[in-house]
């Protein structure tokens, strides 16, 4: 492999490109990502001489790290309607005791 990279013995694409290839699989939610971004990073890195750029690399970067943030507020969203949601059992669940008695 020229420049001294490794290759995947199975694939014979350079190993870095793997890594990449399957760290957008998992950012993008695994095999069903959209296809479509998909094969255009394919394709950008298909080409040895379309090495992506290190601006590239930092601008993935960033756009993980947003959906990540995004993530990250969905989560307490949730949470904060589970607590919700477990005051208001909590309060039936008091309300049919009382009416046991």
């Amino acid at each position: 492999m020229p420049g001294g990279q490794s290759s995947d013995k199975n694939t014979g694409k350079p190993a870095r490109q793997l890594l990449f290839s399957e760290a957008l699989l998992q950012v993008n939610g695994g095999p069903s990502a959209d296809a479509t971004q998909l094969s255009a990073t394919h394709q950008e890195m298909a080409d040895p001489a379309q090495e992506p750029t290190m601006d590239h690399i930092l601008q993935e970067i960033s756009a993980v790290g947003r959906r990540l943030e995004g993530m990250d507020s969905a989560m307490v969203s949730m949470a904060a309607e589970m607590k919700s949601i477990c005051t208001e059992i909590a309060s039936f669940q008091t309300r049919v005791l009382g009416l046991e008695q």
